[in-house]
């Protein structure tokens, strides 16, 4: 039936944006975070931020995270578009489920 294919096609495509909206919003998140943990080693230094043996372990740590690439307001920009995308996806799926609805009740 072409509106079942229809919706079915509606609905992933409100997936996918949510899957893209979430994963932009995990990258950002993780740039932001990077970034602080940088800044905080810069202007701290590392004996500032732990000592004696917990300096190690963090050197360890710092050497394992790669650098955040970009600026704070670059990341904070790409949080802000992703949640608008999350929103606008979400209203796809909401709209695709009132129209199932009406659908079936007009099928009823």
């Amino acid at each position: 039936m072409t509106v079942s294919i229809n919706t079915n096609s509606i609905l992933a495509s409100g997936l996918q944006g949510l899957q893209n909206a979430s994963n932009g919003i995990a990258s950002a998140s993780l740039s932001i975070a990077q970034r602080t943990a940088q800044n905080t080693l810069e202007t701290e230094g590392v004996n500032g931020v732990l000592e004696n043996a917990a300096v190690q372990g963090l050197e360890t740590t710092r050497q394992l995270i790669p650098q955040a690439e970009g600026s704070l307001t670059s990341d904070l920009i790409s949080l802000q578009v992703n949640a608008l995308n999350a929103q606008a996806a979400a209203e796809v799926i909401d709209v695709a489920d009132e129209t199932v609805g009406r659908i079936i009740d007009i099928f009823a």
